[in-house]
């Protein structure tokens, strides 16, 4: 069965893999609360990496889970969480420093932005970030150094300020839900109630075939491969097409039953490694030759950022992730014959995320949610926008990649630190989470406190 195919059949998929129940969001007209932060804090952890886990041409080995708390004057308070990725938000600045060092750097963004917050009244976290976010971006270039200093460097570190933001805003005006707490213009975006997300299971550089062989049987069917690989833009489109037909060869035997062909599927992620459209081309040439084009979904962000050239022709739909940084740019990759928007709510910040999910919504373009490496409980965060988006075509219900569970060293521990661990919506069955009624009443459990990261700020004295 061809692509063409794939998606024709979506609307049933769709009928079949969501949820028909009232909606939580709120109904009442009560005016929303100014609040005004009196007291911030914040801590950090470093996670080891089972192995160093290479994209965008490098490596890391270790992921600082950053921690923040905001307070207000009448008691309550709000802690948010965010998983620090240097890498990620600036390769060129994660090349130039100790991993330590580029670590060090973005968690003093974070401090230097929580000064901020209490400087700054705010009704809705989207409206905090937005009046943050210019002060926060300079901030950004000064403590680097580094002019031209990657805007994702800067949402990384304000991620979990805004966490502790939207924990805040439910409590301080009585929200219960997630969909309570949805701001009025963003809600519409964010009305779906998939019953099933399915996992993209993340095969980065180096990884064993046995490993994937075993994802397989274990009824993985959503394939991400990280290409990119390091090396020139020759040496890289070579290692790439050498990794596909590998672990092609290894994959093309399994079959599922969450697809309508029975066929695995893949997707391809070279975090903008190439520098022309040409030289992709030729990377989907060669997934033609050896058949696993028409298994290939969609590709996040194959080229630079700064290339401007049209993708529509390249036979997949192609998804915006690094480059969109703003309402602005995910509007000029969408002009640019992108057919797909990646929200990173675990990178960007929810409340950005909410303002793309908003503009996909509105142009009739999907979204899906790709992961930052992160801890559990930001996957249960990201699982709240997975759910609720239109559901991918071609599956027909929510897409997300979460692949911790493969990288962290400590993760049955960290899992531990999720009071939601055991709940329903945590386990995964054949390469998707499956969400009832429960998963949407209690949120993914994102209210629910955390002891471990409570204790953090519990042993500071003021």
């Amino acid at each position: 069965m061809n692509r063409r195919d794939f998606v024709k059949i979506t609307s049933a998929l769709v009928a079949t893999h969501n949820i028909s129940f009232p909606s939580e969001a709120r109904q009442n007209k009560t005016p929303l609360k100014t609040i005004k932060v009196t007291h911030t804090d914040s801590n950090f952890e470093r996670e080891k990496l089972v192995r160093p886990f290479g994209f965008k041409g490098g490596y890391l080995t270790e992921l600082w889970q950053t921690v923040s708390k905001l307070e207000t004057s009448s008691g309550n308070s709000g802690i948010g969480l965010a998983t620090q990725s240097v890498l990620y938000a600036d390769a060129d600045l994660f090349a130039a420093h100790s991993e330590a060092g580029g670590n060090a750097l973005k968690y003093t963004l974070t401090e230097k932005a929580l000064q901020l917050v209490k400087q700054t009244p705010f009704t809705t976290p989207v409206e905090l970030v937005e009046k943050i976010l210019p002060e926060a971006m300079r901030l950004g270039q000064t403590i680097t150094g580094k002019a031209d200093l990657n805007p994702i460097f800067t949402y990384i570190a304000l991620v979990s300020l805004d966490n502790a933001a939207w924990v805040l805003y439910a409590a301080e005006n009585n929200f219960k839900t997630f969909d309570a707490m949805v701001p009025e213009p963003y809600r519409s975006a964010l009305t779906s109630r998939s019953n099933k997300i399915a996992i993209m299971y993340q095969v980065p550089y180096g990884m064993p075939m046995e490993d994937l062989k075993k994802a397989a049987h274990d009824g993985y069917f959503v394939f991400k491969i990280k290409s990119g690989e390091p090396g020139t833009q020759a040496e890289m489109l070579q290692k790439d097409m050498d990794r596909l037909t590998l672990i092609h060869k290894t994959l093309q035997n399994f079959r599922t039953d969450h697809t309508p062909s029975g066929k695995l599927i893949y997707t391809i992620d070279p975090n903008a490694r190439y520098q022309k459209k040409e030289l992709f081309q030729r990377y989907l040439d060669h997934a033609q030759k050896i058949g696993a084009f028409e298994q290939i979904l969609f590709a996040e962000e194959p080229l630079n950022e700064k290339n401007d050239e049209n993708v529509k022709d390249l036979g997949i739909p192609i998804a915006g992730d690094e480059s969109v940084h703003d309402e602005a740019s995910a509007i000029r990759r969408l002009e640019q014959g992108y057919g797909a928007l990646v929200l990173k709510g675990i990178a960007k910040t929810l409340s950005f995320s909410m303002k793309v999910a908003k503009l996909a919504k509105e142009r009739g373009v999907p979204c899906l949610c790709a992961d930052l490496t992160v801890n559990p409980i930001l996957v249960d965060w990201h699982k709240n926008l997975a759910a609720r988006v239109t559901p991918f075509p071609g599956i027909g219900m929510g897409l997300m990649e979460t692949n911790g569970d493969m990288n962290y060293r400590n993760w049955p521990t960290m899992m531990r630190y999720n009071p939601a661990a055991n709940a329903s919506w945590n386990k995964v069955n054949k390469g998707v989470f499956e969400l009832g009624k429960d998963f949407y009443d209690q949120s993914a459990g994102i209210f629910q406190p955390s002891t471990h990261y409570q204790e953090l700020f519990r042993k500071k004295t003021n």
